[in-house]
């Protein structure tokens, strides 16, 4: 009997290289279509079993709506905004992307800024062209025995790090998620965001962007850095306030700045990019030969490894378990990934160790999934690269952080128990949940004070001295800065002893509302999360 082809569609141009992969697959077929949208598109998937694409194609919800044949989506690149994930997952199809392939670029991309910074070369050139000598306008510096400040230690800040080192110069990086013994192994010195931005030459940003670090670098922050010194951004244009940076050249506190990346691409407002001071590229990041084949052959041979055997590398969309024991697992590992998510934001300092242990009928559950699941909730928030099930352990080693899980037959008041327990630089903080029903996953417990709170939605977090009048003076708070209230949870290890508390609110709580709550002295600390 004929055994029927796997049939590949490949909806954005990628390498030859990669092309070839899939084609040398046994009893695969390519077919290669680009501009594709709409039911054109979707009728084109639901005949493959295989799609590639890059950032043109949108794959819908509608494409997805009937999704055919359709096992497994490449993007070929890091990000997956133009797949609609959650309808991927409901139909079943697992979603891989190449998040390391373009890392190399994007470093180097980095270092040549900084050269470039440092000896005035795009001015100097522009000078010449001009048919202009003029020597004396481009005393440079030399970067041997500089301080380069590294602002994130994911992949390509790590890659950048490696790189000054042998530059010698001197490395510092900041990122609370990362142990300082992990980056004593890259031969960086770890410090706080104070301290690298006091004593760097040159300040590189490779953080994620999210509502806590866009516009980290503002007018404050740009103050705090050592005059004359350089910034270079080739991660996210939000990262920087571009008007405080402006100013900052302008006076002439910063001496210069290298951007690859704009809050508005292309920008609206040219003044940065005009500003002799500056070196600019249109976010050239990824654009090399050698990237792009990279991505290419990546996205060729997970996808084919996935449809001849199974392996998932890099999905972003489903834990390695089998259909039949997602329907089970997946309530348990979503109560593991929101208290994960729940104890990173309530945690402080540098992470270096993540235990998980199980309790009553939660025993019988696969433990690897369930700790998976924890990491992407602990990492989901402070990381740029897409956490996954499957990559979220590899994630964590990278940051030192090791994991552990375990079970236990300790009797407990819930049918099923999950604990984790975070240990950090400066303290370690355990959560405890539980589902009540099908579904339900409710915190009932943090550092062993019983607390009960529905783990969704946007939460104030504190803990406090019991005693009277503290949850009064915060609602009062929250109310003058119109926060709706939609529930308050307490829990306290004694009477007049400490307390944690949880309250429940429609929206997020602002920093100046944090900031008076944090000066009352019945506070120890307060966080607005979001699980």
């Amino acid at each position: 009997m004929a055994v029927e082809p796997i049939r590949i569609l490949v909806a954005d141009l990628i390498s030859e290289s990669g092309l070839d992969i899939l084609r040398q697959g046994p009893g695969f077929t390519v077919q290669v279509s680009t501009g594709l949208s709409g039911e054109d598109l979707a009728a084109a998937v639901r005949e493959h079993h295989g799609l590639v694409v890059r950032s043109a194609t949108k794959v819908t919800a509608d494409v997805l709506a009937n999704p055919g044949l359709l096992k497994v989506i490449g993007r070929a690149g890091t990000g997956v905004d133009n797949i609609d994930l959650e309808a991927a997952t409901r139909a079943g199809v697992v979603v891989l992307n190449t998040p390391g392939g373009n890392s190399l670029a994007a470093a180097e991309l980095t270092i040549s800024l900084l050269m470039a910074l440092a000896r005035h070369i795009p001015q100097a050139n522009a000078a010449l062209r001009a048919r202009r000598w003029a020597r004396k306008e481009f005393m440079g510096s030399e970067v041997s025995g500089k301080t380069l400040g590294v602002m994130g230690l994911g992949r390509i800040g790590r890659e950048v790090a490696r790189r000054g080192v042998a530059l010698d110069m001197e490395v510092t990086g900041y990122d609370p998620y990362v142990s300082s013994e992990a980056m004593a192994d890259m031969g960086v010195r770890s410090g706080s965001l104070d301290e690298v931005l006091a004593a760097a030459d040159f300040v590189s940003l490779h953080l994620p962007l999210t509502d806590e670090t866009r516009r980290l670098m503002n007018a404050d922050r740009f103050a705090a850095m050592k005059k004359g010194a350089r910034l270079i951004n080739c991660a996210r244009g939000g990262l920087v306030d571009e008007e405080a940076l402006l100013s900052a050249l302008e006076s002439g506190h910063l001496s210069g700045a290298a951007l690859d990346v704009f809050v508005t691409e292309p920008p609206s407002d040219w003044r940065l990019v005009e500003h002799p001071r500056v070196v600019s590229t249109p976010h050239l990041g990824a654009s090399t030969v050698e990237a792009q084949e990279r991505v290419g052959s990546d996205v060729a041979r997970k996808i084919r490894d996935y449809l001849e055997s199974g392996t998932v590398l890099d999905a972003v969309n489903l834990p390695s378990v089998s259909r039949e024991e997602q329907a089970v697992l997946r309530p348990v590992m979503d109560l593991a990934e929101r208290l994960g998510r729940l104890l990173g934001q309530i945690s402080a300092g540098a992470m270096s160790g993540l235990q998980l242990q199980c309790f009553g009928d939660f025993n019988h559950r696969p433990l690897r999934p369930l700790m998976m699941a924890a990491v992407k909730g602990l990492l989901s928030p402070v990381l740029a690269d897409e956490v996954s099930y499957v990559n979220a352990l590899s994630l964590a080693g990278q940051r030192g952080i090791t994991v552990s899980e375990g079970r236990s037959n300790e009797v407990t008041p819930y049918t099923g128990l999950l604990r984790l327990r975070l240990a950090t630089e400066q303290a370690e903080t355990a959560v405890a949940g539980s589902l009540f029903g099908a579904d339900y996953a409710r915190l009932v417990e943090v550092d062993g004070v019983q607390v009960e709170c529905r783990l969704e939605g946007h939460l104030l977090f504190f803990r406090n001295l019991d005693v009277p009048g503290v949850v009064g003076r915060i609602g009062t708070i929250l109310g003058k800065e119109d926060i709706n209230i939609a529930g308050i949870q307490l829990g306290r290890s004694g009477i007049h002893g400490g307390a944690v508390s949880l309250v429940s609110v429609d929206s997020p709580v602002p920093e100046r509302a944090l900031s008076l709550i944090r000066d009352l002295p019945e506070i120890r600390m307060v966080r607005s999360i979001k699980v």
